[in-house]
C-alpha cells in the first residue's frame, strides 16, 4: 500500500491537530475569546439561578433556598389578575403593529439609498437617518411631549387643534410606532447597505444592456439578494415579539392612555420595583421571556421551510 494510500485511509479524527496543540500555537486568539464569554457567563447564565424566586415565596432575610417553595402560585395569580389579558394584548398588539410598519422601512430606504449615485449627497442623507438612533430614549419622549403639547406643540399648530393626543389611548400605538420609525429606520439600513454592496456589479451592467429598467433592477437584483438578510432580522424581530420596550412606554404612559399602554414590561417594573414584589414580577417576565422563545422556535422554523433560511 501506497503512502497517498495509507494517508487517505486514515480516519479524519486522528489526523486533526491536538486541542493542546491548537491552544498553545494560538492562545492569544484563545485568550481574547475567553474575555467575552467570561463576561456573557457572569452577566447571562449566573443571574439564571434567580429565576427560582419565581416559583418561591421570595423573602430577601432568607435568601433564595430559605424562602418557601409555591410552585407555580404565582403564574396562576398572574392569569387570574384583572388586567392579565389587557396587557398580553397590549403587549402583542403593540409589538405586532410596530413589526408591520417598521420591519419594510429600513428595506425600502435601503433601496432607495443605494440607488443614489452623488456620494457627498448620499452620505449627508445616511447621517440625518442615523442621526436620532443616538438621541437617548428619555430625550426621544420628552420632544415628543413637545410635539404634541395642546398648547404651542407643532402637530397641534400644523392641525389647527389644541388636543392633548397623549391622553387619548386611541392615538398611543400610533405616537409610538411613528416615533419608532423615525429613530431607528435609518439605523436598520446599515445592514441591508452593507449587503447590497457585496452584489456583483456585473449584474447591474447585463441587466442594462439587456434594457431593464432602474425598477426592473431593484425587483430583479437588489431585492433578491436582500431577502436572506431580511429573513435573518424577522426570525430575531419575532423572538422580541413581547419584549416591548419599557422606557418609551413608561416614559409616555398617562393614566387616561393605559387601555392600550398598559403592557407587561410596565407591569414588571411597577409590581418588582416599585411594590417590592419580586417573587410575582419574576413570574410575570419569565411567563414573557418563555413566549419569546417559543415565538423564536417556531418562526426559525417557517423560515427555515419557505426560504431555506435559518437564524439557528
Amino acid at each position: 500500500m501506497s503512502s497517498k494510500t495509507a494517508v487517505a485511509n486514515t480516519p479524519l479524527t486522528s489526523r486533526k491537530t491536538p486541542l493542546a496543540t491548537r491552544l498553545r500555537n494560538n492562545w492569544q486568539l484563545y485568550l481574547l475569546l475567553l474575555i467575552p464569554v467570561i463576561i456573557t457567563i457572569i452577566y447571562k447564565y449566573v443571574p439564571m439561578y434567580g429565576i427560582q424566586i419565581a416559583f418561591r415565596d421570595f423573602k430577601a432575610s432568607r435568601g433564595y433556598l430559605g424562602s418557601e417553595w409555591v410552585g407555580l402560585y404565582w403564574f396562576e395569580r398572574f392569569f387570574t389578575s384583572p388586567n392579565c389579558v389587557r396587557m398580553i394584548r397590549n403587549t402583542v398588539l403593540l409589538s405586532l403593529y410596530s413589526l408591520l410598519w417598521s420591519f419594510p422601512v429600513p428595506i425600502i430606504l435601503s433601496l432607495a439609498i443605494n440607488q443614489l449615485h452623488f456620494t457627498r449627497f448620499k452620505r449627508v442623507v445616511q447621517t440625518v437617518l442615523y442621526a436620532p438612533h443616538f438621541i437617548s430614549t428619555m430625550v426621544i419622549c420628552g420632544m415628543i411631549r413637545i410635539f404634541l403639547s395642546p398648547s404651542g406643540g407643532l402637530i397641534n399648530l400644523i392641525l389647527g387643534t389644541q388636543t392633548d393626543f397623549l391622553t387619548m389611548s386611541e392615538a398611543f400605538r400610533t405616537i409610538y410606532i411613528a416615533s419608532g420609525i423615525w429613530q431607528d429606520a435609518g439605523w436598520g439600513t446599515i445592514i441591508y447597505l452593507a449587503t447590497l454592496s457585496s452584489v456583483d456589479t456585473s449584474l447591474y451592467e447585463a441587466a442594462k444592456v439587456d434594457g431593464a429598467t432602474m425598477f426592473q433592477r431593484i425587483i430583479h437584483i437588489d431585492v433578491p439578494a436582500l431577502i436572506p438578510m431580511a429573513v435573518l432580522q424577522l426570525i430575531m424581530s419575532a423572538g422580541s415579539l413581547m419584549s416591548v420596550g419599557f422606557e418609551k412606554v413608561w416614559l409616555l404612559q398617562t393614566d387616561l392612555n393605559k387601555a392600550t399602554s398598559d403592557v407587561i414590561a410596565v407591569y414588571v417594573y411597577e409590581q418588582g420595583i416599585e411594590n417590592a414584589k419580586y417573587s410575582y414580577s419574576t413570574a410575570v417576565g419569565l411567563f414573557n421571556t418563555v413566549v419569546n422563545i417559543i415565538l423564536l422556535i417556531i418562526v426559525n422554523k417557517i423560515a427555515s421551510k419557505a426560504s431555506d433560511v435559518s437564524f439557528v
